[in-house]
């Protein structure tokens, strides 16, 4: 079997630093997770109109209204095949921000349908993003996010980008601090910069077996259409 990011790099896979692709090389059957641990120097969001979009991103875990520096921050990459066989990564994000702790929750398959990482967002799946994927210049990886799907039991429409953001997420290995990188923002079109953040972390690598991934890490709920 293939990591679902390998599959979409293809031979620029190669490309990336040995770190990053320990990182996002692994895959269901290698028994092995990604913990990231480490600090946001900066986290950040829009202008006050922003605030009641984020408000509601925290119903599900997808985004939130804090703002700070030197945030501690863990991420969470386990690989899994979840109930329809497919083959998922998570990405669960953590941040404390003193005695409140925020999530950000998404697992991501790659979808034979649409040829791309498909990115679903939240505990419920409820938002199913198409990611496209690149290799940066100094060996990072570059995810950005692209068109957005909503699904929720018989509904199912295709979420306006007005009322949305658009996610440019990039990750590379620093050799001079031994770490790894991580710089985010989510911006609209009309309305601007909506919410980011940027830091360093190291990972650790637990063994992890096929039966054993966290609960706390799966979503609640799985969405078949991708």
């Amino acid at each position: 079997m293939t990591s679902i990011y390998k599959r979409v790099l293809g031979t620029d896979f190669s490309r990336l630093h040995p770190m990053i692709q320990r990182r996002f090389g692994f895959d269901s059957t290698d028994g092995v997770a990604s913990v990231g641990t480490g600090i946001m120097e900066r986290v950040w969001y829009g202008r006050a109109y922003t605030l009641p979009f984020l408000y509601l991103g925290t119903w599900r875990n997808i985004m939130f209204p804090e703002r700070g520096e030197n945030v501690p921050f863990t991420i969470h990459n386990y690989a899994y095949r979840d109930h329809l066989n497919r083959e998922t990564v998570t990405w669960i994000r953590e941040y404390h921000f003193g005695e409140r702790k925020r999530r950000f929750d998404a697992t991501m398959i790659y979808s034979e349908q649409r040829q791309k990482i498909v990115d679903y967002l939240g505990t419920h799946q409820h938002l199913a993003v198409d990611i496209d994927m690149s290799v940066s210049g100094q060996g990072g990886i570059r995810l950005r996010s692209g068109e957005q799907r909503f699904y929720e039991g018989r509904v199912a429409f295709r979420f306006p980008m007005a009322f949305s953001g658009i996610a440019d997420v990039h990750e590379w290995y620093d050799e001079k601090l031994r770490m790894f990188r991580i710089q985010v923002a989510v911006t609209n079109t009309f309305w601007g910069p909506l919410f980011g953040y940027e830091g360093r972390f190291h990972a650790a690598y637990p063994e992890v077996q096929a039966g054993d991934i966290p609960a706390y890490v799966k979503p609640v709920r799985e969405e078949r259409r991708e």
